[in-house]
Order: structure tokens, then sequence, then C-alpha cells
């Protein structure tokens, strides 16, 4: 049994549990979702059937990159369906005999002028879109917790991560790297030699004039980078679907008194977050600790503390401090923290690692530091 036939079971047993005869994902263009990567190993630009009954159906644009990545029991290219997601729907119901009557749940982030469309196209059917209580809420869930191959991926992938980072410290030291633009380059071509795809999202590089920013816009420029001051380096890299996020900030001295401060304070802010990763913890009860941290100090932190990562950079668990985080950590987790102060006279810090929680404890996947100059 491959990996994703293990996967689309745990969906299988909820959709029987649910009483949903039929659910659809998309991975398109203005809808994307890497659910049908996890699913079925594709890497993109199709629509997925899952069925009660336990059968899969993939809808791919490109029927060649299907053949070769994909894993379900029946593939067909989209062009069958006159490149339509309702006839492609429509198809999926007939093809598998759906019983009139029954629930088919279509994606939660499905614009309203074609989920009418749907509706009017499956009008044999309770077409539901929803997002609390969906299967995109639970295959979200699933995905939070990773499984034994996802974990063997990511030791792999955290090990480019750290040897990009040794690379980076010891290229800016001996200033081959001394522009933001140098940096990004750098890491875009390095990544694909050591097999990656690419980067994980647009790497952020802002020098001492730019890391006053959360995210420098635009994301990276020819100016100065790793010169007198702060300077913030963000950056992914995927493999295999799969990213990491780390952040380093380079300080380079003489420093201010104040920008010291942000470093300090930033650094404790960070080791008072490792130190209450564990089973069973409400990521909120860490953010809320971060955030009263910096209080205290008169500081404030506009952004959440981490994130959950994985085929995107960007998902469960949350760690932030709002009312309606109820994110709890399991082992299998995957997520970064990511604790910040930024100033615009100052310039800002960021200190971001990946970390993995286990049965026995935390794993810290990856290397990232502040990195004094």
């Amino acid at each position: 049994m491959s990996i994703y036939t293990r996967r689309r079971a745990k969906l299988f047993d909820w959709m029987r549990r649910e009483n949903v005869a039929l659910a659809i994902f998309e991975d398109v263009e203005g809808r994307r979702d890497p659910a049908i990567r996890w699913l079925s190993g594709h890497p993109g630009d199709a629509l997925m059937a899952l069925t009660v009954d336990r059968h899969s159906m993939l809808i791919p644009w490109d029927m060649h990159l299907a053949i070769f990545h994909a894993d379900a029991e029946v593939v067909i290219p989209y062009d069958e369906f006159e490149r339509s997601s309702c006839n492609a729907i429509r198809g999926v119901a007939d093809y598998f005999h759906t019983p009139f009557g029954f629930r088919i749940e279509i994606p939660p982030q499905t614009p309203y002028p074609l989920f009418l469309r749907y509706v009017e196209t499956l009008s044999d059917y309770d077409v539901i879109c929803h997002e609390e209580g969906s299967i995109h809420a639970e295959l979200a869930a699933l995905r939070s917790i990773k499984d034994a191959t996802e974990i063997d991926l990511y030791r792999r992938l955290s090990s480019i991560t750290n040897e990009l980072i040794e690379l980076l410290e010891n290229m800016v030291r001996e200033r081959v790297i001394t522009t933001e633009l140098d940096a990004a380059l750098f890491i875009e071509a390095q990544c694909r030699k050591y097999g990656c795809e690419g980067t994980g999202f647009e790497t952020l590089v802002a020098g001492p004039t730019r890391s006053f920013g959360i995210h420098a816009f635009p994301a990276s420029t020819a100016g100065a980078f790793a010169t007198q001051g702060l300077s913030i380096l963000d950056f992914g890299v995927k493999y295999q679907g799969y990213t990491s996020d780390v952040t380093l900030t380079f300080a380079c001295p003489p420093l201010s008194r104040s920008q010291k401060r942000l470093l300090t304070l930033t650094e404790k802010a960070y080791n008072l977050a490792l130190g209450m990763v564990g089973n069973n913890v409400p990521t909120l009860s860490i953010a809320s600790e971060v955030d009263r941290f910096f209080t205290r100090a008169t500081k404030f932190m506009p952004h959440g503390l981490g994130h959950g990562i994985g085929l995107e950079a960007h998902e469960a668990p949350a760690i932030r401090n709002r009312a309606d985080n109820k994110w709890v950590l399991k082992p299998g987790m995957i997520f970064t923290l990511e604790p910040g102060l930024y100033d615009p006279s100052h310039g800002g810090c960021r200190l971001e690692n990946d970390l993995l929680l286990t049965e026995t404890g935390v794993e810290i996947l990856t290397n990232s530091r502040i990195i004094y100059l």
C-alpha cells in the first residue's frame, strides 16, 4: 500500500462518518491547493475526487506529468471534460454512479458565481461548500501532523537548508556576497544544485536601510547587504514539494545600544518560546507569553510567533496570539518559531528556525541564528 493510498484511506473513513458521498479538491490557477499533491503525488494543475466507496480519480491538465507522478485509481485528462470544472465534477459523479440526492462537497475557496454553476450542473445532488467541519478542514488537520515519510524528507530538506546557511555566512564574511541581490540569486541557484525544486517562497533580503519591514518590499534590491547595522535574510528551499522557512539576521558593528537591545530581546524571546514547546501545549499560550515578554520591554511584535510548514510555507498549526487560535502542539508537527522586532530608525531583526515535535521532545531541524559579524 503506497503512502498516498494510506493518506486517502483516512479521508475515506471521514467521509463515511460524515455522510459525504463525493469530495472534490482543486489545484488550479486562482484556487491553489497542494492537498492534491499530498493525496496523489501529482505536482499540481488538477482536480481530484474521492468517493465514500473508497475510489479516487485525478483529472490533470498535463497527462504526461500525471503518468509520471500520480498515484490514483483512475486518471482522466481535463480535456475529456472540455476544460470545465463543472463538467468534470458532473463526469466524476456519473463515472462512479453517485446516487442522486447524496452530498457532494466542493472546496471552501470556491467563488460564489462558480458555486452557483456547480449547483446548477449538479442539481440532482446536495452540493455543500463550507470551511468549518469540512473535509478540507479535516485534511488540514491531517497534514499538520507529518507522517514518517514526510519527517524523513524534512530531515533531508533541513540538512540542505543548513548547508546553505553555512555557505551564506562564509560568503558574507568573505565579502563575496555584498548586495541583497547577491544573496537572493545565490540561494536560487545553489538550492537547485542540491536537487531542490527551487525556493519555497520569494526570498526576502533586506539590508540595514530596509530591515525595518516585516517583509521587505521589494523582496530584494541591488542595495548593500550585511553592512553596518542590521540585515535580514528570510528564505526557504522546496524539496519534493515541501519547504523550509528560516530567517537569519546579520549584525554588523558598530551597533548602537538600541540595535543591541533589539537583538538581545529577540534572542531571549526565541529561547522563551522554545522552552515552552511540548506535547499538548496550546500554541496560543506560547505566543501570548512572548507578546507579554515584549510588552514588559516596551516593545511590540507585529506578527505571529510562528506557523506550520509543509507543502505550503504557511499551514497548520498557527502559533499566534489570537482568540480564535485553538491549535495544540502534537508529536509529528513541524513548525517555525520566529520572534522579531522592527524599528524605522534602527532596523529590524528576526530569528526563525524549523522545529519538529517528537514523542520525546523537540528537535530543532535548522540552524538559523543571529550572525554577529
